[in-house]
C-alpha cells in the first residue's frame, strides 16, 4: 500500500481519533516537561541547533536531562552512555510487552514504533487493549496516541529551546518540570511491583546522593530493576504454584 493511502486510512480510522483523544489530557504534563527540558538543555550550555537536534533524534526527556549535567561537567563518555542507557531500560520492558501486539509487522516499522513510543503511550495503550491478541485496531490507536504525545513533546521542547534565554529563572520552571514528571511517574505506578520498584529507586537515589557524576541515578535504576524483576518472578512462581495445586485437586 502506498504511504499516502496508508496514512489517510490510519488517520481516518476511529481508533486513531480515540488514541489521540485519550492522550490529550496527558499532553499538558508532557508539554510542561518538554518545555523544561528544552530550557535546561540550552541553560546547560548546549547550542540551540544542537539542542533541537538532540530533542528530535533522542526523544527521551529523562535521558536527555540525565545526560546533560554529565556532559557539561566533563564526565567520561562511558558514564554518559551508561546513564542514558539505564534511564531508558524501561523501554526494553515496554517492547517485550508490546511484542504480542506488533511482532507481525516488519522490522523497520517496529523500529519506528520504538522511536515514537513513550511511557504514557504504553500505559494508555495497555488500558485500551489489555488482551495481547492481534487486532487491526491496534496500529491506528497506537499512531493516534503517539501523534499527540510526539507533537506535545517536540512542540514544547523546541519552544523551550527557542525561549531559553528570555525565560526568567524566577519563573521556577525547574520546579514545574519536577511536578510534571512526578505526575507522569505516578501514572505508571499501577501494581505492587511498580510501587516497590519506584520506592526503591527513590530511596536509593537519596541515600547515594553524595556519589560523584550523578552515579546515584545508576544505582537507583539498578536497584529498582532488581526489585521489580524479583517481585515479578515471585508473583509468577506463586501463580504457577496455585495452578499446580488446582490441577492436583482435580
Amino acid at each position: 500500500m502506498p504511504f499516502s493511502s496508508f496514512a489517510r486510512a490510519t488517520v481516518l480510522h476511529p481508533e486513531f481519533r480515540r488514541g489521540a483523544r485519550d492522550m490529550l489530557a496527558l499532553s499538558f504534563g508532557i508539554a510542561a516537561w518538554g518545555l523544561v527540558t528544552g530550557v535546561a538543555m540550552v541553560k546547560s550550555g548546549l547550542a540551540p541547533p544542537l539542542a533541537a537536534l538532540m530533542s528530535v533524534l533522542v526523544f527521551a526527556g529523562s535521558a536527555q536531562l540525565a545526560a546533560m549535567p554529565l556532559i557539561t561537567s566533563g564526565a567520561p563518555i562511558w558514564v554518559v552512555w551508561a546513564t542514558a542507557t539505564c534511564v531508558n531500560l524501561r523501554f526494553v520492558i515496554f517492547s517485550a510487552m508490546w511484542r504480542p501486539y506488533f511482532a507481525r509487522f516488519p522490522r523497520w516499522k517496529r523500529c519506528l514504533f520504538g522511536y515514537v513510543s513513550g511511557d504514557l503511550n504504553y500505559v494508555v495503550f495497555m488500558k485500551r487493549f489489555p488482551e495481547p491478541t492481534p487486532a487491526p485496531e491496534h496500529e491506528p490507536y497506537f499512531w493516534g496516541g503517539v501523534a499527540t504525545n510526539w507533537s506535545a513533546w517536540q512542540g514544547s521542547s523546541l519552544a523551550g529551546i527557542a525561549l531559553a534565554n528570555v525565560v526568567p529563572v524566577a519563573w521556577g520552571l525547574g520546579f514545574a518540570g519536577v511536578l510534571a514528571l512526578l505526575g507522569i511517574t505516578c501514572s505508571l505506578l499501577q501494581d505492587r511491583a511498580t510501587w516497590l520498584a519506584g520506592g526503591t529507586a527513590a530511596t536509593a537515589a537519596v541515600a547515594a546522593y553524595a556519589l560523584p557524576l550523578k552515579l546515584n541515578i545508576l544505582l537507583a535504576i539498578a536497584a529498582a530493576i532488581a526489585v521489580g524483576l524479583g517481585v515479578e518472578a515471585a508473583e509468577q512462581a506463586r501463580r504457577r504454584a496455585r495452578e499446580r495445586a488446582e490441577e492436583a485437586r482435580r
